[in-house]
């Protein structure tokens, strides 16, 4: 997502409100224990997955420039602080400028870049990205030449962007995507050819199929009403026939689906079942009022509410999560510290992993300074994890005051066995069942004999 202050998302967060922000937050589960009845992501060897990372974006870039900010540096910085995982923003605009033509130069460029995650070890999901729908609003994603307004007026919004997803153009051009024939076609065509060049590419895991998805506003609709309606009407059948193209070319990697962004205020999402075996549920995590430039509120209930109502749809479909976005734009207010590690304890009790926004060298949203040093609070994000469990997890936990990762799990029966721990910068000291082991700088692999309980504690030592 496009992100800057919003102050259309603060009138869509006191719409919200009364149905997603309780006053009593409910104690929720210690981080690490996992949220019964949610499925783990797993590799093509059965191996437990946690995917930890960042998005990697170009958005100014096209034709010629495009994907041209990426560099091999984002993959190797990512990887020496510990990050396995990268969502590589694509766009439909600039994969098929013309129907029916695609830029055998844009797909060279995202093969470069796949080339450059390969080398760094990090894993890569293909996200389908649009904001406000595309070029014909001043934005990127669907192909002008896929956008139908039917006339209907369009006023930009150049200080509050999200307000443009209300404008009638844009809400009548969602749903021409979801309902004429002609553009299912090309939306799925697009899919095709990005999952047969892509599908045998070692770096990628899976393929998120749109971004933030909108739609079309019923009259006297409130947001959550209609976002279930879209979800359950319009995005269903889009991600089955999405689903559909990408297997025609590759039968290993995951799909990603996503709620509308309403899911952030802690609505529970309308999208019914996706007929397919690797589906992986990827909401965002961004609360409006923070977005518009506020402070977190512990008190609030906001983190409560969001993971109380974002783990219905994959306790009910038996379905992994990866949050696919999270991350404020000002994180050096005085509560974000108390943010970030309540935000990193609860996506640890319920997802397979996250993608934060966005790595990048600079200010705003960037995880990074021009040095490649961590902005303020943003360190926090980085823990020791692990990356790959072979066998079954009995618990994981990190306590990030005495800087120690602790991991129980029985070692699996049959294939690979090796564990693999991934590691901030700095020196830890790896106990497994009481034997020291080393690993190299990032990261570290654990052995284990056939159904053998392994015990991991990893404490830091130095930076």
């Amino acid at each position: 997502m496009l992100r800057t202050t919003l102050t259309a998302s603060v009138v869509a967060a006191a719409l919200l409100a009364p149905a997603a922000l309780p006053a009593h937050a409910e104690a929720l589960a210690p981080a690490g224990q996992g949220e019964p009845g949610i499925p783990h992501l797993t590799d093509r060897q059965g191996r437990v997955l946690t995917l930890r990372g960042w998005n990697v974006e170009d958005k100014t870039g096209r034709g010629e420039k495009a994907l041209s900010a990426i560099t091999e540096r984002h993959f190797r910085d990512m990887r020496a602080q510990g990050f396995d995982f990268a969502r590589l923003l694509v766009f439909w605009d600039d994969l098929e400028p013309r129907p029916g033509h695609y830029s055998e130069a844009y797909l060279r460029k995202i093969q470069r870049i796949l080339d450059w995650a390969e080398r760094s070890d990090i894993k890569v999901v293909l996200d389908a990205h649009q904001d406000v729908f595309g070029p014909a609003f001043g934005h990127r994603g669907i192909p002008e030449w896929a956008t139908r307004t039917d006339g209907l007026p369009f006023t930009p919004h150049p200080d509050d962007w999200f307000a443009e997803y209300f404008e009638p153009a844009v809400q009548r051009a969602f749903t021409h995507l979801y309902d004429d024939p002609d553009l299912r076609r090309a939306q799925a065509g697009a899919w095709r050819v990005l999952a047969r060049r892509f599908a045998h590419h070692p770096a990628v895991i899976g393929y998120d199929l749109i971004n933030e998805p909108m739609g079309e506003l019923k009259q006297g609709e409130d947001l959550p009403t209609a976002g279930g309606r879209i979800e359950r009407e319009q995005l269903t059948p889009l991600y089955n026939r999405l689903a559909d193209a990408v297997r025609s070319a590759d039968r290993e990697g995951w799909v990603f689906v996503e709620p509308t962004p309403i899911v952030g205020e802690g609505v529970p999402t309308g999208l019914g079942h996706v007929d397919d075996p690797k589906v992986v549920y990827a909401p965002h995590f961004y609360n409006t009022a923070m977005e518009a430039g506020a402070d977190y509120d512990p008190g609030a209930g906001w983190i409560e509410a969001y993971e109380r109502a974002v783990v219905a749809y994959p306790k009910r479909y038996k379905v992994p999560v990866v949050v696919g976005e999270w991350g404020p734009l000002n994180n050096s207010l005085p509560s974000m510290r108390r943010f970030y590690g309540d935000a990193m304890a609860s996506l640890a009790r319920y997802t397979s992993g996250w993608a934060g926004y966005v790595w990048c060298y600079g200010g705003g949203y960037c995880t990074v300074d021009d040095s490649g040093a961590f902005r303020k609070n943003k360190e926090l994000t980085a823990e020791p994890y692990a990356a790959s469990v072979a066998g079954t997890v009995r618990s994981a936990s990190y306590d990030p005051e005495t800087g120690v990762y602790r991991l129980a799990y029985r070692a699996a029966r049959h294939g690979t066995r090796l564990t693999e721990l991934s590691l901030p910068r700095g020196t830890w000291r790896i106990t497994a069942n009481a034997t020291v082991l080393r690993g190299e700088p990032g990261r570290a692999w654990l052995p284990a004999a056939p159904d053998q309980e392994v015990t991991v504690t990893v404490r830091r030592v130095a930076d």
